[in-house]
């Protein structure tokens, strides 16, 4: 089961990890597999550089690694640590800062030359961090989403928060979400309008905000709602939002924004294409149909101790009163005469 995956900035590389702890690096063009390395532990995200000489691997122990992309049979280098588990890593567009978010709703940003030196923390969220963003466009800024359905906009050098935006709050009126809660599962970017699309884990929703960079605020502009369940969500330089869906009749959509709304366009022969290839290798994708949820088992465990307690409470306040009841008032003896008590004799117990 492949855990993580990404391509470098420029496309040139691409990486992944598996369940059996293997990094597996590749060049592009053309496709050639250039090293498969031990990680130590089981990946949960990976990152390139922007210089494109090393990857980062979080993992499930906290640690981050470096891979030479340049020596692809070099060991990894262990660059910092959390004390929780690590969900994602992500790299500054000038190679400065690396980002690292865990489940203890802890971002910290470190540097990357020196990744012991903690520039900041961006704290604020009050479940896991489920995603970081970058904005490649705009310095300084970064996206985060959790567990607690919030997006927020940093400026991530001080630690501050700029925006926060509370998805339940977009749910329309009558809309009930049940017993599901918001997760965002990936954050994508439309530098040519500063949009933002996320696209929440088991919902087959995709919201659209607009980046309002001078006012440092995320404006929200629609909802799209899907059929089938949405596996990924990727912008294209066109003006172009594939979405790609659990379902082997229509695996991608592609939507481009119509009077200043973003709806879904008619097939044409590259989307007839990429569809195409999509349904000839379906088996592939086929082992995340009705997968369950993929943060579900992070969120903080809640135990109601205090209502037990208080009726334990109860019962032994009510024990005691009758107790003392029967000591005020003693039943009669066998020959009717009630037994009387000794000035000196005070009850047992309290």
């Amino acid at each position: 089961m492949i855990l993580a995956s990404t391509f470098s900035e420029s496309g040139r590389y691409f990486a992944l990890t598996d369940d059996n702890k293997r990094l597996i690096l590749f060049r592009t063009n053309p496709w050639q597999c250039l090293s498969v390395r031990t990680v130590v532990r089981r990946c949960t995200a990976l990152a390139f550089t922007a210089s494109e000489e090393k990857v980062l691997v979080a993992d499930k122990s906290g640690d981050v690694y470096s891979f030479s992309v340049s020596e692809p049979q070099g060991h990894g280098t262990l660059e910092l640590g959390h004390l929780s588990m690590l969900l994602d890593v992500a790299v500054s567009p000038d190679d400065r800062y690396v980002f690292t978010a865990d489940r203890d709703e802890k971002i910290r940003v470190s540097w990357l030359a020196a990744p012991h030196s903690i520039e900041s923390f961006c704290l604020g969220h009050t479940e896991f961090v489920s995603r970081l963003f970058v904005v490649p466009d705009q310095p300084g800024l970064l996206l985060s989403t959790s567990g607690d359905a919030t997006l927020r906009l940093w400026e991530y050098r001080r630690g501050r928060e700029l925006h926060r935006c509370l998805l339940t709050s977009l749910q329309e009126p009558g809309e009930s979400q049940g017993e599901k809660r918001f997760a965002v599962s990936r954050i994508t970017y439309c530098r040519q309008d500063s949009c933002v699309a996320l696209l929440c884990d088991s919902f087959p929703v995709i919201y659209i905000f607009q980046l309002d960079a001078p006012q440092r605020q995320l404006v929200y502009k629609q909802k799209l709602t899907f059929q089938h369940r949405v596996w990924d969500v990727a912008f294209e330089e066109t003006q172009g939002l594939w979405v790609l869906q659990d379902s082997r009749d229509a695996p991608l959509v592609l939507c481009r924004p119509v009077r200043g709304q973003w709806e879904p366009v008619p097939e044409d022969h590259t989307l007839k294409k990429v569809c195409g290839d999509l349904r000839g290798n379906w088996a592939m994708l086929e082992g995340s149909a009705g997968a369950g949820d993929s943060f579900s088992s992070l969120y903080k465990a809640t135990f109601d101790n205090m209502t037990s307690y208080l009726q334990r409470k109860e019962e032994r306040l009510q024990q005691q009163l009758r107790k003392r009841q029967r000591w005020e008032s003693p039943q009669p003896g066998p020959n009717g005469h009630t037994k009387k008590r000794k000035s000196d004799e005070v009850p047992l117990g309290c």
